[in-house]
């Protein structure tokens, strides 16, 4: 329930007492464990000191979570400190409002509807052409061979073509992707070893993203044939706002760089995870092998949306108060508070999830999750815009794999998650021993563009929407 309650006094729930600059670290240090030791002595709505954010109210609550959610933007918005200082001003992260509306509905018909089946034999293309390169029967970390692919994945789409531009995004965007996450989990000075500090590096890589892209945006606005292209950067510079007016090409570069950024990291994230459930249950892998190869999708499916549920990589998602005074379910909130979801505790819910440490993609079998219980995109207005592209990208990827491949099961204890600024990965990158399989007869799967937008059928809104950025 939200209501706006301009007079009203703040209440808002318990929580730690140490030193916010403690309760940082404890946050930092372990999330998962912070997040579930708080919610075993709290219940589910505490306040606690988060990095960058100060005092912020932290919900498990279904109720009021869904609450949150639909609240409009006018009342609760996006936090300000968020990946916008490094995506631009242009970026999605850093619009709020109706521009934020607005911006959304330019980008959205890229990657939903039919668009999705032009992706498909690019996402197969560049997971046989990495995946030619595993070692056979010796174990290697999954994880950076998954982020090769994302990363080629999403800037074919963008881009639509390859050249001397795409070679030196190759290589930039994984060392801007490092400094800005590090930079988004730390309170970091800005002028922290001046020209030497990691502000000035991260402002030398997006410097040279600029340079780049501008380059192509320019060659690709003079081409006669644009009309005729179908990549992402062809679309937005045909797209128009309601008024008719075009965005301007520093705004679609920093929309690329959100694209090309959290468009490729978590999703091989997610991917590594699931590599690294796949190999500790024996049972579920040989099932799916099956379905696989009869041409079948309903585990497969089930399996990635048991893995974001298990293994989110983005935890939890913030907001931002913006109405004088709000009630939302048991606590009135003043204006300023910050809001946060935290996904893992959603996740860990057993009335929403029976038994939720378990592995058990079963759950899923036939059954679409909850808009508002699994929601490793997040939920509301910013809900992940590429939802549905990542989705059908895991779907295929994996497909591939269990075609290809034969993956080794283990006993080896499950790999912790590792904090990476942004993300929560495994710690030891999804570590696997595969064995090409001898080829077989072709089946048709045309499941992975049938994929439901995280199997939710919710509204959209923006994956990499988390906590400290």
């Amino acid at each position: 329930m939200i209501t706006v309650t301009p007079t009203s006094t703040a209440t808002l729930p318990d929580g730690p007492t140490t030193p916010a600059f403690v309760q940082g670290l404890e946050i930092l240090a372990g999330r998962t464990r912070a997040w579930r030791r708080l919610h075993a002595r709290y219940g589910s709505a505490f306040v606690v000191a988060m990095p960058r954010l100060g005092p912020t109210l932290v919900l498990s609550d279904p109720a009021e979570v869904k609450a949150l959610f639909t609240t409009h933007t006018d009342l609760v918005d996006n936090i300000d400190v968020n990946l916008g200082q490094f995506l631009g001003p242009g970026s999605l992260f850093a619009l709020r409002g109706e521009e934020h509306r607005k911006e959304r509905k330019l980008l959205t018909p890229p990657f939903h509807g039919r668009r999705l089946a032009v992706y498909e034999a690019l996402i197969e293309e560049e997971a046989v052409r990495e995946m030619a390169g595993w070692p056979s029967g010796r174990e290697f970390a999954t994880m950076d061979s998954m982020m090769r692919i994302t990363l080629n994945v999403i800037l074919r789409a963008v881009f639509g073509a390859e050249g001397a531009e795409f070679d030196q995004l190759r290589v930039l965007l994984p060392k801007l992707v490092l400094v800005g996450s590090a930079l988004a989990a730390l309170p970091v000075p800005r002028k922290l070893f001046g020209r030497f500090g990691p502000w000035a590096r991260f402002a030398a890589h997006r410097a040279d993203y600029d340079r780049i892209v501008l380059r192509l945006i320019e060659r690709a606005a003079a081409d006669p044939n644009l009309g005729d292209r179908d990549d992402v950067l062809a679309m937005l510079l045909q797209a128009r706002y309601d008024d008719g007016s075009a965005m301007t090409h520093q705004e679609i570069a920093d929309e690329l760089l959100t694209l090309l950024t959290a468009g490729h990291e978590t999703t091989a994230t997610s991917l590594a995870w699931t590599v690294e459930r796949l190999r500790r249950h024996p049972h579920i892998l040989e099932r799916l092998v099956a379905e696989t190869d009869a041409g079948g999708s309903a585990l497969r499916e089930a399996v990635l949306l048991e893995t974001q549920r298990v293994r989110p990589v983005i935890d939890a998602t913030a907001r931002k108060v913006r109405a004088d005074s709000l009630r939302l379910g048991r606590w009135t909130l003043s204006r300023g508070q910050h809001v946060l979801v935290s996904i893992r505790l959603m996740h860990d819910n057993p009335e929403l999830f029976p038994n939720p440490r378990d592995f058990d993609p079963d759950r899923f079998v036939g059954a679409r999750p909850g808009t508002f219980s699994w929601i490793p995109f997040g939920g509301g207005a910013r809900r992940c815009i590429g939802a549905a592209f990542a989705t059908m990208e895991m779907n295929v990827v994996l497909r591939v794999l269990l075609r290809d491949f034969t993956l080794e099961t283990t006993d080896a204890p499950d790999e912790r998650a590792h904090f990476r600024g942004v993300a929560l990965a495994p710690a030891k990158k999804g570590r696997a021993v595969v064995h090409r399989r001898p080829p077989r007869p072709t089946v048709t799967d045309d499941s992975a563009t049938g994929v439901h937008d995280g199997a939710t059928g919710a509204h959209d809104g923006t994956r990499g929407e988390q906590v400290t950025a």
